[in-house]
């Protein structure tokens, strides 16, 4: 199978936002306890947080967690995560039927993100409270002193503010399984006053404004309008979620999910042209695409813990999808799909981190290790910032429950200026044939492959586990060269690649 593309130096999409490559954690599951938090574990500093996590996260270089949820935060009273630990409340949570016992709270987070290295972005609660307590805990987050909530702060040992940019209002509103649900002109109205008040306190905020929770919603794309209507000079971001899946175990049918995400995207963004047009706005609303990741390998083990029989546990094991190869395929596909949307999709958060459907797995006391999937999303990472490329691709396709015309060679490039290089992401969702591809690359003064990465494996359902934790990991590539003016590169089938040419 043969596929060309060209990449013009003139011909561009946007500059990528870094932030597209975020992150998620959620008091869900281990995500939290057992994940990064562990006191008692060897690698522990002194805050209790686990030096094996942060080292693999450090090493992604995640520029945004969004915190503290998720469904979680549709009954989350934050005022319960501060002060001394031993003085904190132990609350249920109706979202994941757990008890919560707050020893993390907004302090604790806060320390582990500038361990890390990455922002926060934090989300206030839009089902069981309002603009009273959103405003509050801004206060108690950014105002630097002299007022209740941020004199507080300094009591509970934090001096400086944390001057938080990025805040989401609630969470999946449209969601008859939250906490607090309500209709979009309800949530509107809400969202909008909540804006209105946060901003009387810091007009440079980036607010985020609940849109979808996936696109099979009875409500979407209708949500979306209503909701914008109410919102759309208040807010900078509408969120969407999707998560991806495959429990029929049919590969190519799977790999069109990228089609239907393409497609979701593509449909919210002309929502945003609608509103600002029937508006008459020269303000901009982009997405933030804050939960996505395959979720479905934990599906019937989840249902047996939610149950309802097993009381209120803390932290239990939820959520724990052990990802295989097929895997890496389909995060290489969905993040071309946010690299090629750049001009639309500014942000975007792999829900989640660690434990809970997360590219990191730990062991309570043991090893934490790199699951399949960490590695497209480190590559994209680390290589894919810069501006994205509008390429023109030439490749055979194939039609799938979740889309048409998917192409068989799916490529994203990106174009460093600062750091003269081009990287390209290559995915081949052929699974019997190898894909030659030719790639020209027009106006760049190109040099030679500097760097050649692929990820392949004879069985799809091969994973990473504590005691394995190297089965399905890149390799360095072969047989990628520049002559002429032109990348040539195989792509043997089902496989993941990444390719960086000096300019």
């Amino acid at each position: 199978m043969k596929a060309s593309a060209v990449a013009n130096k003139e011909f561009t999409i946007a500059k990528i936002d870094d932030r597209v490559y975020g992150a998620f954690l959620e008091h869900l599951g281990r995500a939290i306890y057992e994940g990064i938090y562990e006191p008692d574990h060897p690698t522990a500093d002194e805050n209790g947080m686990r030096g094996d996590v942060a080292k693999l996260v450090k090493d992604l270089n995640v520029p945004v967690v969004r915190y503290p949820g998720g469904n979680f935060v549709s009954a989350y009273n934050w005022e319960d995560g501060i002060g001394p630990r031993e003085e904190r409340p132990v609350r249920l949570d109706l979202a994941w039927h757990t008890s919560e016992s707050n020893h993390v709270g907004i302090h604790e987070f806060a320390d582990w993100c500038a361990t890390v290295g990455t922002e926060m972005m934090l989300a206030v609660n839009l089902g069981s409270r309002g603009v009273d307590e959103a405003r509050n805990f801004l206060e108690y987050v950014n105002h630097p002193g002299g007022s209740y909530w941020s004199d507080l702060r300094i009591k509970n040992g934090r001096k400086e503010p944390w001057n938080v940019k990025l805040w989401c209002l609630g969470n999946e509103m449209d969601g008859p399984w939250q906490v607090g649900h309500k209709d979009a002109a309800e949530y509107g109205k809400l969202a909008a006053n909540t804006a209105r008040a946060m901003r009387m306190f810091d007009k440079s905020l980036e607010l985020i404004v609940c849109g979808s929770s996936n696109a099979d919603m009875p409500s979407y794309p209708d949500w979306e309008r209503i909701v914008l209507e109410h919102t759309y000079d208040h807010v900078d971001f509408i969120s969407l979620h999707m998560y991806f899946f495959n429990p029929e175990k049919e590969t190519a049918n799977f790999l069109t999910m990228a089609e239907k995400l393409d497609t979701y995207i593509e449909t919210v963004a002309a929502t945003i042209k609608q509103v600002k047009a029937k508006k008459r706005s020269k303000h901009d609303v982009y997405i933030c695409f804050d939960e996505w990741n395959v979720w479905y390998h934990s599906k019937e083990q989840d249902k047996k813990l939610l149950g309802g029989n097993s009381g209120w546990p803390h932290a239990p094991g939820l959520l724990e999808d052990v990802y295989n190869f097929e895997d890496v395929l389909m995060v290489g596909l969905i993040l071309n799909t946010f690299i090629r949307r750049s001009d639309v999709v500014k942000i975007a958060c792999i829900a989640q981190l660690v434990n809970v459907i997360a590219p990191i797995m730990t062991e309570k006391g043991g090893p934490a290790w790199a699951q399949t999937i960490y590695y497209p999303y480190y590559f994209a990472s680390i290589f894919g910032r810069g501006t994205a490329l509008d390429l023109k691709v030439d490749s055979p396709t194939y039609d799938g429950r979740y889309g048409d015309n998917a192409a068989y060679v799916d490529i994203s490039g990106v174009h460093d200026e600062e750091g003269s290089t081009l990287t390209f992401f290559l995915v081949n969702r052929h699974g019997t044939e190898n894909a030659d591809v030719e790639l020209s690359l027009q106006g760049f003064a190109t040099g030679s492959v500097i760097d050649h990465q692929v990820m392949t494996h004879p069985n799809l359902e091969a994973t990473n586990t504590a005691k394995n934790q190297d089965e399905v990991k890149p390799r360095k590539g072969e047989g990628a060269t520049v002559v002429d003016g032109k990348l040539s590169v195989t792509l043997p089938p089902y496989s993941y690649q990444m390719v960086r040419v000096k300019i």
